[in-house]
């Protein structure tokens, strides 16, 4: 009887928790049948199934932290596995093919009493602390208003909390897993690497305001989203090509500077899940319209929590808007792997003296860059911030880059 190990479905994977299942014992399945949702560091990614046949076990629980290589699943009859990267891998076999390290139920009970309930309504119990073993439904399957009745009778969250329960105290205790362990453990390993310097400066943007508008309006752009993030992330790309040294990497083991050959561009997106930073590769080589339909597809796929490992790799400079939370600045801190980061403080109406000296209604902002000064110096840092202000002043130097 074949069991499906957990794979390693994104670079350096070791672990993934099972967010939803989405087969029964006793159900058939085909290959490339989508049969569970896992959550990794990063993203939550489909995994489908590379045998066919009957479900015969679950061994793994919804909410479960699963090692990478250990068996989830066990379907009947044999068949060839199809999909690449499934195949068995003999270091991990001879390594992860162990018993679980904590007791664990049956299969037999984890799925036969296990609450009939759709994978979102699942989900949503599982953010609310509801067990779902203790809601007799109405009907034969759980409802999302069955789910809510019950954490309101049950009062398992606290107020503001993503995910979490409240001890006797009226704390609220969350789990640190998933995205948010990662980003956490990222940024200190980046904040204690990398010699930070941030460096700011408040500028005009009334012209980029006015180029937003036209372009809002241009039949061109219908249907895409255009905001200051688009000019903001083309300006960056254009005065890359005259500082190169952001758009690098300190390689540690051979004490060298890795200047990338294209840029590939992060923008962080704050997401219900923590915050990720999609990835689009060879921003520098695509025209407005193009970063544009980039931005608006990768910033939706990764708030709808679909980005997948690949998509947040490989990012060479990283652009953050702080400002769209009403915040006017802050102090970066880079991705690891990465010499720089921008952020996009909040675009406000504030009196401004303009070239005749007379104080007048402007769009003013704050950017403020850190970079990683193994890579960068002052001046190299301090051109290229001085060269994104003067594009966001005036669009129109963009021709001269």
């Amino acid at each position: 009887m074949p069991e499906f190990n957990l794979p390693d479905v994104g670079e350096g994977l070791t672990e993934a928790e099972i967010v939803s299942w989405r087969v029964s014992v006793g159900d058939t399945v085909q290959v490339n049948d989508v049969i569970v949702e896992i959550e990794t560091a990063k993203s939550l990614v489909e995994l489908p199934s590379p045998f066919a046949g009957e479900v015969t076990a679950l061994l793994a629980s919804e909410g479960e932290t699963i090692e990478v290589g250990r068996p989830i699943i066990a379907i009947g009859e044999e068949r060839q596995a199809m999909l690449v990267g499934y195949g068995p891998r003999a270091e991990t076999s001879a390594r992860r093919r162990r018993a679980p390290a904590v007791a664990a139920s049956p299969p037999d009970e984890v799925t036969v009493s296990r609450p009939l309930a759709k994978p979102p309504v699942r989900k949503l119990a599982k953010d609310l602390g509801v067990d779902l073993a203790a809601i007799h439904a109405a009907g034969a399957i759980i409802t999302r208003a069955e789910v809510e009745a019950a954490a309101g009778r049950h009062g398992e969250r606290g107020a503001g909390a993503t995910e979490g329960m409240t001890s006797g105290d009226g704390d609220v205790r969350i789990p640190v897993k998933g995205v948010r362990k990662a980003t956490a453990e990222a940024m200190v390993r980046s904040a204690f690497t990398a010699p930070h310097v941030t460096e700011w400066v408040t500028l005009d943007v009334s012209r980029t305001m006015e180029l937003v508008a036209r372009l809002k309006a241009d039949r061109a752009f219908a249907g895409v989203k255009v905001s200051p993030t688009l000019v903001v992330a083309k300006a960056i790309c254009l005065a890359l090509r005259r500082t190169p040294e952001l758009n690098a990497q300190w390689d540690d083991e051979v004490r060298e500077i890795v200047v990338k050959r294209s840029v590939n561009l992060g923008v962080a997106a704050a997401t219900e899940r923590g915050l990720v930073v999609p990835v689009i590769h060879g921003a520098d080589a695509m025209s407005l319209l193009d970063l544009a339909t980039a931005i608006g597809e990768l910033t939706a796929t990764a708030r709808e929590g679909r980005t997948q490992p690949a998509q947040m790799s490989g990012g060479t400079f990283t652009l953050t808007n702080i400002g769209v939370f009403g915040v006017d600045g802050g102090t970066p801190i880079i991705n690891p792997g990465e010499s720089g980061i921008l952020a996009l403080g909040s675009i406000e109406r504030r009196p401004w003296v303009d070239e005749n000296d007379a104080v007048v209604a402007r769009w003013v902002t704050t950017l403020a860059l850190s970079f990683d000064h193994r890579v960068v110096d002052g001046e190299q840092g301090s051109r290229f911030l001085a060269d994104v202000a003067a594009i966001l002043r005036d669009p129109g130097l963009a021709l001269t880059y």
